[in-house]
């Protein structure tokens, strides 16, 4: 085999992008030579030239041309293929240069072409003026102008009035860029009257303005404008900036008209679904703002019966799901929605929604979500007594039930349902049904984790997931349920059966919610010596905020366990021995549960009511507080050392 030849550089071909001229001169091959290269000994110092590979031979990292180094003045740059302007200039880092292909002609003709395609943009926050601004907005006044008088002059003939419609168009996308500068745009947006313009074009007869307009809104008023600035200072100022729009549009009604428009639009169309899309997001947009702001929007416009009707549509889509979420958003922390949204069949309406998820699952993540915020709807609305009334004549706890046993990815969202549903004082009547449709049965094997062999090992998980909301339930169906009556019985008696199973069952939550409790205690600990150290004080704020982190941290589930305890050690004398037993072998005493409820007791507000049943523990037989309860109880266990 001749080693030479391998290493010898074979002919370019023809194809390649470097092409040598059909004629070179002698002068021009006198200025380039092949080299090679045997050994890196014979490399000589050049500016290497990478040569494209032959078809038919290996790659090979040592095949180069090279080119010798010499005074750039001797470099002929008339031998560039095509002329190329760059060709000689332009390498990357390994020394290659290709060129871009270009005369120096042609780079100038680009070059102005470019020029002319970036004037007028205003992409780059930095570039916009308050000059500019102005600009933009006098455009938009003139171009909403000339298309209103147009279409005055000439309502039964659009093509006396296309082309302005088309500058609106126009006009109305150059407004998008206003939100990148928010607090040079916004104040003057105000200040020149735009925004009563921009709102009036909501009842343009063009569906696609209405869009348009719908679509620089819900950019302007994005919850995330001024966040790409990294100076606090400027983020307040483009907050403040934000919040005087949001008032201007409201001052002009902006809420009436997207809910007209909710209506007005077609959904079979993509652009008007976009639409449709959009207002929501506005809405959502304005009560990020400011929550408050449900009340009005609830209450001064139709969109409460829009969101019902949007949610039972049949098929699913973005905009149902979306439907679901802002419904949950405007039921979160207003009483005055919440019975709005009794009053107007909500909760029949939920129940009739969310019964198609009784016996299948979600078909995916979007459905998924659509399911949960219509649950977290009705769970928020449970929070008043009126509504309470409504889920139980509409036979929610039988739905609920159905779910429980079917123990799909509904059964968690209803498990949830009735806490809230059974939950206070209105909750008695709720609770009462409960027992009567045999919920015992399927909540208690719900907590004890047992199930049907194909869910056998997935029930632990699945338990663990819902025992807040479960010890909740039982919470209230002692609180709800007087004493000596037939349900009552029924419910101390679950708690018998099977050699005090369940009792066990709570005891083995306990301890682990007191494990989990020590790790918080310990870090808040920790951090008292800490601010101490350092010349802090512990202030009462402080304070409050730790109690949140211990009841989130396992207090809360440990309250709610000794709760029950203290009821079923004071009904049933069997019941108090094994407890006591039980607790003696992991070094405790009923003194445990009367600590936990003497921090429970403290911390209710002194007005916080159980239920209003005649109890044999109040005094006179009247109705008794939850904080008077706690006493009760406490007092009891202390007779009880």
């Amino acid at each position: 085999m001749d080693i030479d030849k391998l290493f010898k550089v074979p002919r370019l071909p023809t194809s390649s992008k470097r092409k040598m001229p059909d004629n070179p001169t002698p002068e021009m091959l006198k200025k380039m030579r092949l080299d090679t290269p045997l050994n890196e000994d014979s490399v000589d110092s050049a500016m290497d030239v990478e040569i494209p590979e032959s078809s038919s031979a290996p790659r090979r990292q040592s095949r180069r041309a090279t080119v010798e180094d010499g005074d750039d003045k001797m470099v002929d740059t008339s031998f560039a293929p095509g002329g190329d302007a760059d060709y000689f200039v332009e390498e990357d880092e390994e020394g290659r240069f290709y060129g871009g292909g270009l005369t120096s002609e042609q780079k100038q003709i680009l070059s102005i072409f470019e020029s002319a395609e970036g004037e007028g943009t205003t992409e780059d926050p930095e570039g916009i003026s308050i000059t500019s601004i102005r600009r933009t907005l006098l455009k938009f006044e003139r171009a909403a102008n000339k298309n209103q008088d147009q279409r005055s002059k000439y309502p039964d003939d659009p093509s006396k009035f296309i082309d302005s419609e088309a500058d609106l168009d126009s006009a109305l996308k150059s407004l998008l860029s206003l939100a990148q500068s928010p607090v040079l745009a916004y104040p003057e947006l105000v200040r020149s009257g735009s925004v009563s313009l921009l709102i009036g074009l909501l009842s343009h007869d063009n569906a696609d303005i209405v869009i348009d307009v719908v679509d620089v809104i819900h950019e302007l008023t994005d919850e995330d404008v001024g966040n790409e600035l990294e100076d606090e200072e400027e983020q307040e100022e483009a907050q403040v900036a934000l919040k005087t729009l949001i008032e201007a549009l409201l001052e002009n009604s902006i809420l009436e008209l997207l809910v007209d428009n909710l209506s007005r639009l077609n959904e079979t169309e993509e652009s008007d679904r976009q639409g449709v899309f959009h207002i929501l997001g506005i809405f959502e947009n304005i009560l990020g703002f400011n929550p408050d702001l449900s009340l009005i929007l609830v209450s001064k416009t139709k969109l409460m019966n829009w969101l019902l009707n949007r949610v039972q549509s049949k098929t699913h889509d973005e905009n149902r799901g979306y439907s679901a979420e802002l419904l949950s958003i405007l039921l979160q922390n207003n009483a005055a929605n919440r019975q709005d949204f009794g009053k107007k069949d909500g909760v029949e309406i939920a129940l009739n929604v969310l019964s198609q998820f009784r016996r299948r699952d979600p078909v995916d993540a979007d459905e998924t979500e659509f399911m949960e915020n219509l649950f977290d709807a009705l769970c928020s609305a449970l929070a008043e007594p009126e509504v309470k009334s409504f889920f139980l004549a509409s036979e929610g706890v039988d739905l609920m039930l159905l779910m429980m046993r079917e123990k799909l990815q509904s059964k968690s969202r209803a498990i949830k349902t009735l806490d809230y549903a059974m939950s206070g004082p209105a909750g008695t009547a709720t609770c009462a049904n409960f027992i009567e449709v045999l919920g015992l049965k399927t909540l208690f094997a719900t907590f004890m984790g047992k199930g049907s062999k194909k869910s056998k090992s997935n029930a632990p998980a699945a338990a663990s997931e819902d025992i807040p909301h479960i010890l909740g339930i039982i919470s209230s169906l002692f609180s709800n349920t007087p004493s000596d009556s037939p349900d009552r019985i029924r419910l101390l008696a679950k708690f018998v059966e099977n050699n005090y199973e369940k009792a066990d069952k709570l005891l083995e939550v306990r301890e682990n919610a007191r494990n989990r409790l020590k790790v918080v205690d310990a870090e808040i600990a920790t951090e008292k010596k800490e601010t101490i150290a350092n010349g802090g004080e512990i202030e009462s704020e402080d304070e409050d905020l730790f109690y949140l982190r211990r009841l989130e941290g396992g207090l809360f589930t440990l309250q709610t366990v000794d709760y029950i305890l203290a009821w079923v050690v004071m009904e049933d004398d069997g019941i108090r021995g094994h407890i006591t037993q039980m607790l003696e072998r992991k070094n405790q005493s009923l003194k445990d549960i009367i600590s936990t409820l003497q921090i429970y007791r403290d911390n209710l507000d002194a007005d916080t009511q159980s239920n209003g049943l005649a109890t044999d523990h109040a005094p006179g037989g009247g109705a008794l507080s939850q904080k008077e309860i706690l006493q009760h109880l406490v007092d009891f266990l202390r007779e009880c050392l």
